[in-house]
């Protein structure tokens, strides 16, 4: 019998995923990262502020992922799961960043969850923004009254992140991730009932 390939077998057209390719030629490291930045780089500035840095701080240790990252490929190190591993390089440096600005006493004003990346929705009326507003500033401060682990839990699950994702991001068990999410979105929807 003839050797097939396995779509002219089955005649089904199948995604690339799941048919190897030999005559592709690989991406380059530098595509990888910038498509990566495109894609994550929103959510990962957002997480990574929300450690309490400052823009500029922030700012740096964006670039310092995206860094790490383009290193991690040059070295030839594996490609799997790329997404949960820059949120996990953001985690590690903005928590070194974290602890060298509190060594040297710069720690800035606590982070405005409200004013992260807002944009104005022209369709509510001025008591529909006002009453948002005040929303949104109650359940920030719920969420920053959080123990910290609940709030990382939370902020990684809203970034679309896995329980399997944070757990590694975080360094915990998969029931702890478990337990601060259950515990911290019952406290923000106890709130947001008020």
């Amino acid at each position: 019998m003839a050797s097939h390939n396995l779509q002219d077998v089955i005649e089904l057209t199948l995604p690339a995923t799941l048919v190897a390719d030999t005559t592709a030629a690989p991406v380059p490291d530098q595509d990888v990262v910038l498509a990566l930045f495109d894609e994550c780089g929103p959510g990962v500035r957002r997480y990574i502020g929300s450690f309490n840095l400052g823009a500029a701080a922030t700012e740096d240790v964006v670039q310092d992922v995206f860094l790490a990252l383009f290193r991690h490929l040059s070295l030839g190190r594996p490609r799997t799961n790329l997404k949960g591993w820059l949120f996990q390089v953001a985690h590690n440096l903005a928590l070194k960043q974290r602890q060298r600005a509190a060594k040297r006493g710069l720690v800035e004003g606590a982070w405005d969850v409200v004013s992260a990346d807002h944009i104005p929705d022209d369709g509510m009326n001025p008591e529909e923004r006002l009453a948002e507003r005040e929303r949104q500033r109650r359940l920030a401060g719920v969420l920053r009254s959080m123990p910290e682990r609940d709030q990382r839990c939370v902020y990684l699950r809203a970034e679309g992140h896995c329980y399997r994702d944070i757990a590694k991001t975080l360094g915990v068990s998969l029931g702890s991730v478990a337990k601060s999410v259950v515990r911290a979105i019952g406290r923000l929807a106890a709130a947001d009932m008020e």
